[in-house]
C-alpha cells in the first residue's frame, strides 16, 4: 500500500536521500566545507565546483552535505525527545485527575504563547547563539504540540471497555498506559512527527540565518542562506543552492506523513 502511493514513494526516497546525503556526508563532499580557496571566491557553478562557491571560496555543495548533518542533528534528537515527553505528558494529562489535566493544559498554553523567534532572541541575549540552544528551543516549543495529540487520543480510550475492564481488574495506571493506551496513541504521533520534522529543520535554518543558531565556521542551510543573500546580485546560486535542500526536505517529509496518516487511518484517503 505505501510503495503503491506515489506520494508516499516520492516521499520516501527525498527523506532517503537527506538521511543518505547528511550521514554520508564526509564521504560525499568534493571538499572540506571549510577549505578556503580565495583566488575562486563567488565562482559560478562549474565541474570543479558543482554549486558554485562562497564569498570566501569555499565550496558551497560541500557546506550543504555538511549542513544537511546539522539539520538531521537537530530533527533527529528534537522530534525524538518532544514526542517521547510530549507522549508521556499528554497521556498522564489525560489518564490522571481534572486538577493534573488543567495544570498541564495551562503549561502547554503558556509555552505555545511565546512565539518561537521571541523565545530564541531571549535565550540567545543570556547564553549567546550555539546548536544546544537551538536544540532545547525546538524541544520546548515542539512537547505541546505532542501532549495535546496524545492527551486528547486518551481521553478517547480512557473509557472504552478494554480500558475499563483492565482497571477492574486491578492493573495499575502505568501498566494501563504502557501496554494499553500507548500502542493506540503512538500512530498520530508519528504522523505528526513526520510533518514537524520539516518545520524544526525550517525553525534551524530561520535561526541560523538570522545569527542565533550554530556559529561560523559551521556549515548550515540557514548560513548559507544568510551569506547568499549579502551577495544575491553577484552569486545568485548560493540563494538557490541553499533553499533546494529545504525545499525538497519538506516535500518528502510532507508527502510520507500523508501517506501514513492514510495508513494508519484509511478512511481520510479514501475521502480524498
Amino acid at each position: 500500500m505505501f510503495l503503491t502511493n506515489w506520494q508516499g514513494l516520492t516521499g520516501l526516497i527525498l527523506v532517503t536521500l537527506f538521511f543518505a546525503s547528511a550521514i554520508f556526508a564526509p564521504w560525499l563532499a568534493p571538499y572540506d566545507p571549510n577549505a578556503l580557496d580565495v583566488p575562486a571566491r563567488l565562482s559560478g557553478p562549474t565541474l570543479e565546483h558543482l554549486a558554485g562557491t562562497d564569498q570566501l571560496g569555499r565550496d558551497t555543495l560541500s557546506r550543504i552535505l555538511y549542513g544537511g548533518r546539522v539539520a538531521l542533528y537537530i530533527a533527529a534528537i528534537g522530534v525524538s525527545v518532544s514526542l517521547v515527553i510530549g507522549l508521556i505528558l499528554g497521556m498522564i494529562a489525560g489518564f490522571g485527575p481534572r486538577w493534573l489535566d488543567n495544570l498541564l493544559l495551562l503549561a502547554f498554553d503558556t509555552v505555545r504563547s511565546f512565539p518561537t523567534i521571541v523565545l530564541a532572541l531571549a535565550t540567545v541575549a543570556l547564553t549567546g547563539p550555539s546548536l544546544g540552544v537551538v536544540l532545547a528551543i525546538v524541544i520546548i516549543t515542539s512537547i505541546p504540540q505532542y501532549a495535546r495529540v496524545a492527551r486528547t487520543a486518551t481521553l478517547t480510550l480512557r473509557n472504552t471497555d478494554f480500558i475499563l475492564a483492565e482497571r477492574s481488574l486491578g492493573a495499575s495506571m502505568t501498566r494501563t498506559l504502557l501496554h494499553h493506551v500507548m500502542p493506540n496513541v503512538v500512530g498520530p504521533l508519528l504522523i505528526l512527527a513526520a510533518m514537524e520534522v520539516p518545520v524544526v529543520v525550517t525553525v534551524e535554518a530561520g535561526l541560523s540565518f538570522l545569527g542565533l543558531g550554530v556559529t561560523p565556521p559551521t556549515a548550515s542551510w540557514g548560513t548559507i542562506l544568510n551569506e547568499g543573500y549579502l551577495v544575491i546580485r553577484d552569486a545568485p546560486w548560493m540563494v538557490i543552492a541553499g533553499g533546494i535542500p529545504l525545499i525538497l526536505t519538506t516535500l518528502g517529509f510532507t508527502f510520507l506523513g500523508e501517506a501514513l496518516r492514510d495508513i494508519f487511518d484509511p478512511r481520510m484517503g479514501k475521502g480524498r
